[in-house]
């Protein structure tokens, strides 16, 4: 082994300390593509390098092939400590109670633990609330013990600061944060240096796509080249530009790397290692196959100076911005996954909400609140292509969401709203006029720039007024009308 240099490490929560290069295990599952088997015991004997290196933190989720397995094995044969960060990643729609819990023991008993270190959160729907439903469940496991601490995957930042606000105690949000994908600086990393949230970065050498190997190169086959994360990785560079901007960036890249003789992959990965809110970066490792300690730990021999950065900033400054916020690749098109589409993660997205088809041609939403039938309302009503959406405040069952913070409020009914729609075969792009209605004046701009955030390329018709609100721990209320097909 090279020589060694110091793996930094940093707290999550109080007794969880993790190191600042966690080791990612997706790459098992790519291994096992295609039924293709790995033998579990020589798997996790290849886990002991990095232990050895001081790279501790491991980094899994159920889907990722047999990552959770492999990890348990290694951790019943050693004494040391280890961290096992792992994901859950359900079906959309809303799970129970009792889901959660059997979906939470699966993952102790293949990980051979009494409790999760971090279980981390992944929703496909915010306009389904089930996902809040769920976070609250998994709370609760936290609360028994179950789990020590609680993350999110792939959630953007006004979602983030609704979890939050919502009193949903998560210590870390993982997104996808990358020289080719900058969109975690924008909003998310800020918000996570400003509140505690410790945010966590994968995808940093996007999937191997930001090396040597492809400096100077011809441009591939896109469709067949490479591993599931190149292929997917590989979306995002097109987005952002397609091959002559990789070069680009690849070649700023080598420059600084050879100023300090490290790989480009480490200019990569320390670049935004360094950057405010992010307290840990997910290198990739396929277990068995090849090793890349020695060049991990190199991203502890150097800095990197205002010179360096302001060299890679110059070449990102040339690409076109990957839309969106983070984790929208796997929630609205274009979908930057390894197929292009969600087909490899989910059979069928269900509709958030009931609808019922009357006589008189009209479809109605319910969400099975007492009040739709005490006051004789429906959440929604369609007919022909007209949907009115009855006015919509940060309600979920007993909670009110987003707690004081007005626009994790204004989020919250933008959701309803979207769900009720979709639930009708609609969509948020469908609404023609909103009617907003805030219960304190001074909230009017964090609720406008809320309403901004989710309607800037739709731009409604829109009225924003303030109103004395039914519920005192209710600070805005929303409504819409769609026309769908517009």
């Amino acid at each position: 082994m090279a020589t060694s240099h110091r793996v930094p490490r940093i707290d999550l929560a109080p007794g969880l300390s993790v190191s600042r290069v966690l080791t990612g295990l997706w790459q098992l599952a790519d291994m096992e593509r295609d039924g293709r088997t790995i033998d579990l015991e020589r798997t996790a004997d290849a886990m002991q390098p990095y232990v050895d290196a001081g790279l501790t933190t491991f980094d899994m989720a159920d889907h990722y092939g047999s990552a959770e397995l492999v990890a348990g094995i290694f951790r019943s044969r050693q004494s040391g400590s280890i961290q096992c960060l792992t994901k859950w990643v359900p079906k959309p729609g809303r799970v129970s109670k009792a889901e959660v819990r059997a979906a939470v023991e699966r993952a102790l008993g293949r990980l051979r633990t009494g409790s999760i270190d971090l279980l981390q959160y992944h929703a496909w729907n915010y306009a389904d609330p089930g996902w809040l439903e769920t976070l609250y469940d998994l709370q609760d496991l936290k609360r028994e013990g179950l789990i020590r601490e609680l993350g999110l995957t792939n959630v953007d930042t006004a979602h983030l600061r609704m979890v939050r606000m919502s009193g949903i105690e998560v210590v870390s949000n993982q997104v996808s944060f990358s020289l080719l994908d900058q969109r975690a600086a924008a909003g998310l990393a800020p918000y996570c240096e400003a509140s505690g949230v410790r945010l966590l970065a994968y995808g940093t050498v996007a999937g191997g796509w930001l090396t040597e190997k492809w400096l100077g190169q011809p441009e591939p086959d896109w469709e067949t080249t490479g591993t599931w994360s190149m292929m997917k990785y590989g979306r995002f560079l097109r987005v952002a530009g397609g091959w002559d901007a990789l070069q680009r960036v690849l070649a700023a890249a080598k420059a600084v790397a050879d100023r300090h003789g490290v790989s480009i992959a480490n200019i990569a990965t320390r670049y935004i290692l360094d950057h405010p809110g992010v307290a840990g970066v997910i290198v990739g490792a396929r277990l068995g196959e090849r090793a890349h300690v020695d060049d991990t730990l190199r991203l502890f021999s150097f800095s990197l100076s205002d010179a360096d950065r302001a060299e890679m900033r110059g070449a990102l400054a040339t690409l076109r911005p990957i839309p969106g916020d983070c984790g929208d690749e796997y929630r609205t098109p274009p979908f930057l996954t390894a197929s292009g589409d969600l087909s490899h993660h989910l059979q069928a997205m269900p509709p958030p909400y009931e609808t019922k088809a009357g006589a008189d041609g009209r479809s109605r939403c319910l969400t099975g609140t007492v009040w739709e039938t005490a006051a004789g309302f429906a959440r929604a009503i369609r007919y022909g292509r007209h949907i009115a959406v009855s006015g919509t405040t940060a309600t979920l069952g007993d909670r009110a969401i987003g707690g004081q913070d007005a626009a994790s409020q204004a989020h919250f009914a933008i959701d309803k709203i979207e769900g009720a729609l979709q639930s009708l075969g609609g969509a948020l792009t469908d609404v023609v006029r909103t009617r907003v209605y805030v219960r304190h004046v001074r909230d009017w701009e964090a609720v406008a720039r809320a309403h901004g955030e989710r309607f800037g390329r739709i731009q409604p018709a829109n009225t924003l007024v303030g109103a004395e609100l039914i519920g005192d721990e209710y600070l805005v209320e929303i409504e819409a009308d769609a026309i769908v097909g517009v």
